[in-house]
């Protein structure tokens, strides 16, 4: 396996632009620049978490096997004192057919939904803003306060 590099955390600080986006998982040092526009969360998110530890934000979405298996293909290298084992599926040099298949199967970022809402929920969406106003209006005139200020 080729080795890693070992990355301080002031350098992958370095990197935390939609244009050059790092960050560290479990002492590992991923590139996630090419993944940003296929995120299912948005690009705003990983983007945000750059340039440092994103250990506790990764581990409290829940991600999925499949999403932790995808984390292989952007790995860089590790933080400098890292004590752990990295086992990388991309860099295998075997030529074994079983090892060289991904772990996961390729799936899409997103899914669309093409169910539109009943006629119940499109309601209520009207309505609640309408009532909200009318609150507030209410609020306003029970107060004796202008309902509209200038």
């Amino acid at each position: 396996m080729a080795e890693l590099r070992v990355f301080s955390l002031k350098q992958v600080s370095a990197h935390k632009s939609k244009g050059d986006c790092w960050f560290v998982i479990s002492g590992k040092v991923y590139n996630v620049t090419k993944f940003l526009q296929e995120h299912p969360g948005g690009e705003e998110v990983l983007v945000e978490a750059s340039g440092r530890d994103a250990t506790r934000d990764f581990e409290d979405v829940g991600h999925s096997p499949a999403a932790k298996g995808m984390l292989d293909n952007y790995l860089v290298g590790v933080l400098e004192g890292f004590k752990g084992v990295v086992s990388v599926n991309k860099q295998s040099t075997t030529s074994s057919t079983k090892q060289n298949k991904p772990a996961f199967k390729d799936m899409p970022a997103f899914v669309i939904k093409e169910e539109k809402p009943s006629a119940f929920i499109r309601l209520l969406e009207f309505l609640v803003p309408l009532v909200i106003v009318g609150a507030t209006f209410l609020f306003k005139s029970a107060m004796n306060e202008p309902v509209l200020s200038s």
